[in-house]
């Protein structure tokens, strides 16, 4: 992410300084878990993906910096909820906000985290990014609740994985590019691009994220928890449809019965492996990517194109 760690450095910067202040509090535990918040954030990728989406079409405004922050509010609620929900007591190497302050604050702190972003749009007359993000969240929220409905019965469809994910991740990345682009470009056709291009790199960035569960490597999550939990991603779905019958009910028999013994799961990883489930994830995972990068190349060659493809290249690549 060098380049557009350099070509947003000043930007980056101010963001940061924007963000602080939107999370400020007069209560002082709230104000004490917002610097534990901000003191442990993680890469920035969303809030980079506004700006650079933002640059790409012309001078970044302080609509685009509200923007951003709206951006980082609701993914850091979500994150709260969703340790919250997972019953998580580490996120990114540090104790999350439910294991230091227990369930109820976490809630209300994720809470807090959302009603600041509708705040912040709210009060600077950023309707169209507010429209932009709210859709964003709803989504969200929806594909969090298919996910549960569908892991209940173990029959998941690929199109209903590619739903559930579009919900849960895509939609807060196609949202955090089309706010940013909304700020500076002057027609709707490249903003509904960007949006697209964020959507697809969105698809990326969660099969590469569902590859991690059958990783040997240390992402910051026990591999195989994916399949403690009954999550069906792509790697198991696509190893269900095309295994012999015998492995496919042992499989469905450990995911549903046996999903805490480690052997069992070993046994999971190692069948995904040995029929192809991470070969094909992997393949669908590049072809959003390039999707993306189709889209992305229709705007003129810039640093800033540069910049984007660059962080595109890196949800995919990356190692954690």
């Amino acid at each position: 992410m060098d380049l557009a760690k350099k070509v947003i450095r000043a930007e980056l910067t101010l963001f940061e300084a924007h963000f602080r202040e939107a999370v400020k509090s007069r209560v002082a535990l709230l104000d004490r878990i917002m610097q534990y918040i901000v003191k442990r954030k993680g890469k920035q990728l969303r809030p980079m993906f506004v700006l650079l989406s933002a640059k790409l079409g012309g001078e970044i405004t302080e609509s685009a910096y509200r923007a951003a922050s709206l951006v980082e509010l609701l993914h850091t609620a979500t994150l709260v909820h969703d340790d919250v929900v997972d019953e998580s007591m580490e996120r990114r190497g540090f104790f999350s906000i439910n294991a230091l302050w227990k369930n109820k604050i976490a809630v209300l702190v994720g809470d807090y985290l959302l009603s600041k972003g509708l705040l912040l749009s709210l009060n600077n007359k950023d309707h169209e990014v507010l429209r932009i993000l709210s859709e964003a969240v709803k989504q969200m929220s929806e594909g969090e609740l298919l996910q549960i409905e569908k892991s209940r019965n173990l029959n998941l469809k690929e199109e209903v994985y590619y739903e559930i994910i579009n919900g849960k991740t895509a939609s807060l990345l196609a949202s955090a590019c089309a706010a940013g682009a909304v700020s500076t470009f002057n027609n709707e056709a490249d903003v509904e691009k960007m949006r697209v291009f964020g959507q697809k790199v969105g698809m990326a960035f969660q099969i590469k994220d569902d590859l991690f569960d059958y990783s040997s490597a240390d992402i910051g999550k026990p591999t195989g928890n994916d399949i403690k939990e009954k999550k069906l991603t792509l790697p198991l779905i696509y190893t269900l449809n095309n295994c012999p019958s015998d492995i496919k009910r042992k499989l469905i028999h450990i995911v549903k019965n046996e999903n805490t013994q480690k052997d069992k799961v070993a046994f999971v990883i190692d069948a995904v492996v040995q029929y192809g489930g991470i070969a094909y994830a992997t393949e669908k995972m590049f072809a959003f990517r390039d999707e993306a990068l189709t889209i992305l190349h229709e705007f003129p060659a810039s640093e800033v194109r540069d910049a984007l493809e660059e962080l595109v290249r890196y949800t995919t690549d990356r190692k954690y």
